[in-house]
């Protein structure tokens, strides 16, 4: 998909990266899993956008994290945050979280109904890097689900100064933003306009300049413009909006 001055990639969800291994069902729009250099592949800022479905009473265990923006946004069950300064959450869809790991934090995630419920937890992560390094870790959530009702693009996370008085939660990258939509069939939206942008079809069919896209599809727009994508089946929309590029 080519319009003048943007060029876009399709990664058709089949396409992604896959690492499974039992509890765990990971697809990694970008390959996560032994990488030691993920700003090798991102896009734009864009540095990890893994799409998990965790069983239940399973997760990730505690693990190290520095110097990294997380984005978490659950669309089905419920996952349960625990961190070393401190922080619990218990997430659900419409819930958007942000973990700043600044100098270095111990967090743990986990699918928050038991064994014995057979209720799966489906989640995305997404990280970019910080804008300054090595600042206090900190932890912020929201329940932006009335914002989502009506189906519109919503700015749920963002660094942009821009967004200083309208964003749910604050990211400490300031050229970066989360958008999400959850539009219902036959609705359109109208991608922001930046130099990196990551659309992913979370949930549902639409289609964007013609071209049609299904659940887990995700289009990597480069050099600006503004789309138009139209759902053909009630959907779930996350866009990131990026004016840098991680180094």
């Amino acid at each position: 998909m080519t319009t003048e001055g943007t060029t876009a990639r399709i990664v058709r969800s089949a396409d992604r990266k896959h690492w499974w291994d039992g509890a765990i069902d990971s697809w990694q729009s970008f390959p996560v899993t032994g990488n030691f250099d993920l700003a090798s592949a991102a896009h734009g800022l864009l540095l990890v956008h893994n799409e998990d479905t965790v069983a239940p009473g399973e997760g990730f265990d505690r693990h190290h994290h520095r110097n990294t923006e997380i984005v978490t946004w659950v669309l089905d069950g419920v996952l349960r945050h625990e961190d070393s300064v401190g922080n619990t959450g218990v997430l659900r869809p419409g819930v958007v979280q942000r973990m700043s790991a600044g100098s270095g934090v111990l967090h743990s995630e986990r699918n928050d109904n038991g064994y014995t419920s057979r209720q799966p937890l489906r989640v995305v992560q997404m990280w970019i890097p910080p804008s300054t390094p090595d600042t206090a870790p900190s932890y912020e959530e929201r329940d932006v689900s009335d914002a989502l009702a009506g189906g519109d693009l919503v700015v749920v996370a963002s660094g942009l100064p821009r967004d200083a008085d309208r964003t749910a939660i604050t990211l400490g990258n300031r050229d970066a933003a989360l958008h999400v939509a959850r539009p219902a069939a036959g609705q359109s939206i109208t991608v922001p306009d930046a130099p990196f942008v990551h659309v992913f079809l979370a949930r549902g069919d639409a289609t964007m300049d013609g071209v049609e896209l299904r659940q887990g599809d995700a289009v990597r727009l480069t050099g600006g413009g503004s789309p138009r994508i139209t759902a053909t089946a009630p959907s779930e929309i996350l866009i990131w909006e990026m004016h840098s590029a991680a180094e």
